[in-house]
């Protein structure tokens, strides 16, 4: 079995010791720091698996140990147990409020303090560990979540809507009550200028979360979204998912990566929109396809679409969409038979956008 790393940072000397040596002792690896600016070094260094830290210490106490921690990546989302001697409900609450995962209050036992550290070390690993991309697997995760900060009635309220092709899952300028979770089909996001034309901003496949944007910044829809095909959306109330987001770092950290993302991928396409010739903008289009909905990039793939979507995602006339399909199915790039679209060499296709 693996052994796990805490950091200890404490600036007594005997409590330091004493806690190290009841850690050791229960065969985790400790590494100790006197104070806080070494704790957050050793942090930043050693990315241990748990952090106990006092609060209040010469240099930098506790709370600026957390603060700076939950400011970087690769710190954010480690569990953090605050040691105190003061045990007034303000340092409590203004402990938790800033991330922090359990308090524990001086002097304590042996039992307390290891019961705090597996709790806290096993709880993070469930909600670490990669979920389904599926029902199954968003309850398993709501789950776990939800059992790191009370929200019991979490996955009990999710919701399950059935919606047909073309139909509307959420419109621009709405303002958002919920966030989606796509179970099974397809889901496309888009704009539309002020002459009505309109512009496709994302693809959504089964597994994906989605409306979840605009809804931390508190703002209305910036776009529309609705489905390519017959689907079903799991419905996560707006209330549940902002308590979540807001009482566990590791669920906002995959959220935050998951904006990041997002973020980059609508600078790249804005670049290939500004920069590329249609040809290359229909060729990277019919490549995310193939991105989004398809593993195996060995075989065929094949989708029902119409040219005015594809035009959509490509920001040019449908005329000009089919002139181009037609020149790929020519070369032997793609199939064309009714809306369905077969996509026959990927490579080239890829190579043509490139």
């Amino acid at each position: 079995m693996e052994t796990r790393t805490i950091l200890l940072i404490e600036d007594n000397e005997m409590v330091r010791e004493n806690t190290a040596e009841i850690l050791e002792l229960a065969n985790y690896r400790v590494l100790t720091a006197q104070n806080g600016k070494e704790g957050v070094h050793v942090a930043t260094q050693s990315k241990p698996d748990l952090i106990v830290c006092d609060i209040m210490m010469p240099v930098l106490d506790g709370y600026g140990v957390l603060h700076l921690l939950g400011r970087d990546e690769k710190t954010a989302d480690i569990p953090f147990i605050f040691l105190t001697a003061r045990s007034e409900k303000e340092d409590y609450r203004k402990g938790m409020v800033m991330g922090a995962d359990d308090y524990l209050t001086k002097p304590f036992d042996d039992v307390e303090l290891l019961n705090a550290v597996q709790t806290r070390l096993n709880k993070i690993d469930r909600i670490k560990k990669s979920f389904d991309r599926s029902s199954e697997g968003l309850d398993h995760f709501l789950s776990e979540a939800s059992g790191l900060n009370g929200l019991e009635n979490l996955v009990a309220n999710k919701r399950v809507k059935s919606l047909k092709k073309k139909d509307l899952l959420y419109s621009e300028g709405s303002y958002p009550a919920s966030i989606f979770f796509l179970q099974k089909g397809k889901v496309k996001e888009f704009r539309r200028n002020e002459q009505g034309k309109e512009y496709i901003t994302n693809l959504y496949k089964e597994g994906d979360f989605l409306g979840y944007l605009d809804l931390l910044q508190g703002d209305s829809y910036q776009q529309s979204a609705t489905c390519l095909e017959s689907s079903e959306v799991a419905i996560i109330p707006k209330d549940d998912f902002l308590r979540l987001l807001e009482g566990n770092r590791s669920v906002a950290l995959k959220f935050i990566r998951m904006l990041s993302d997002n973020v980059r991928d609508r600078e790249q396409k804005l670049l290939h929109l500004a920069y590329n010739s249609v040809r290359k903008r229909v060729a990277e289009s019919l490549v995310a396809l193939v991105n989004r909905y398809q593993q195996d990039k060995s075989v065929p793939f094949m989708m029902a679409i119409s040219r005015e979507d594809i035009a959509s995602m490509t920001a040019t006339a449908t005329e000009t969409v089919i002139r181009v399909l037609s020149d790929f199915k020519d070369e032997r790039l793609v199939e064309l038979k009714g809306s369905t679209i077969t996509i026959l060499d990927y490579d080239r296709l890829v190579r043509m956008r490139n």
